[in-house]
């Protein structure tokens, strides 16, 4: 049974939604309490036998505001639990595998004592973890999973590799769910009997990407609900790159844009430039959903010029690949999958996500 990372304090009635939601790999779960996650958090926390291992992270784009939030806080735990900060390397991919394949084989010539690493493509997760390996550095792979095929692999060859992350799949029935639950009535503004979308999608070779996209509009079929897509470009995690999208979209659409489903939130504020550029409103003539929830677009949901997002939880993940590292570091072994839930961000519940994550 896979591992949960245990999630962060929410008030009561979130915690019941969490209880109830699923999405996960699997349906087995493992339920902990706010005060479990710090007090097994304080047991390690000034382990000196930490203090000289080196950990190496490689992030594939720092520019992207959610890996911003991620490696902020992974760099805060590690150091909390007792890694020295200049013993922690953390390296920007700038989203060009070629170049993190490099940062990759410094940190083995380096010799770290574990890799962190949110890969650029997801489909190069076999060549890292096989270089890795061989360099007898175990490995945790962090935000963009990589191909069950590849997962298998690691628990074949009982490797010290895992993966920490949320299931994407959930994000985007999150998304579509956001949309379903508003009724047809409220959504089909042109009266088709439909649900007429555009997509903008994150990177295409992003596993992510792809369950967003194909799970938000599922959730919205397995609702019983007609489909129309308009438009499915793809914003590369973007805000600039969704906002001229979405701006071309509706200058070709129109009025028959009723939904905008973002990948993420960074497109969905360019989306919501570009929305009010051209004289819409959300919540009023067309709807808006992003993923990650960060502070912004909460507060976008509060005003109502977001319809919802998906609280990408940030903290439980940074915590748990950091605890897996600390793991292999003392020669212990992990789950190769370690997961955690996302949580649906709406007008009900956003200002308490806000208290959190501001």
């Amino acid at each position: 049974m896979k591992k949960r990372i245990l999630a962060l304090l929410l008030a009561s009635a979130m915690v019941l939604s969490l209880a109830a939601c699923g999405g996960s790999k699997t349906d087995d779960k493992t339920d902990g309490t706010p005060a479990a996650t710090e007090e097994a958090g304080s047991k390690e926390a000034g382990d000196t036998a930490l203090a000289d291992k080196k950990v190496g992270v490689c992030i594939y784009q720092f520019a992207d505001n959610f890996m911003t939030l991620f490696r902020t806080e992974l760099e805060n735990y590690l150091v909390a639990q007792g890694f020295s900060k200049e013993n922690i390397k953390i390296m920007d991919g700038a989203n060009d595998q070629a170049t993190q394949s490099g940062q990759i084989d410094a940190f083995i010539a380096e010799g770290v004592d574990v890799l962190i690493i949110n890969p650029v493509n997801s489909s190069s997760a076999a060549t890292i973890t096989d270089k890795v390996v061989a360099a007898g550095i175990p490995l945790v792979y962090i935000n963009r999973e990589p191909a069950a095929e590849e997962e298998q692999r690691w628990a074949d060859n009982n490797w010290n590799v895992c993966y920490v992350g949320c299931d994407a799949r959930q994000s985007g029935t999150y998304q579509g769910e956001i949309i379903a639950d508003m009724g047809l009535e409220k959504i089909d503004l042109n009266g088709n009997g439909k649900v007429d979308y555009i997509m903008i999608e994150g990177d295409p070779e992003n596993v992510d990407a792809q369950y967003r996209t194909e799970f938000s509009i599922k959730a919205l079929k397995d609702a019983g609900l007609e489909v129309n897509c308009l438009d499915d470009q793809v914003g590369m995690w973007d805000q600039v790159k969704g906002q001229e999208l979405v701006g071309n979209a509706l200058s070709q659409h129109g009025n028959e844009i009723e939904v905008v489903f973002c990948n993420n939130d960074a497109m969905a504020l360019g989306a919501l430039q570009a929305i009010q550029t051209a004289g819409r409103t959300v919540g009023k003539d067309i709807f808006l959903v992003g993923v990650d929830a960060l502070t912004e677009v909460v507060e976008d949901v509060i005003e109502g010029t977001v319809s919802g997002t998906v609280f990408n939880d940030h903290f439980s993940q940074a915590h748990g690949a950091a605890d897996a590292a600390i793991k292999y570091v003392k020669g212990e072994t992990n789950e190769h999958y370690i997961g955690c839930d996302y949580v649906k961000v709406t007008s009900e519940n956003a200002q308490e996500i806000l208290d959190m994550i501001k």
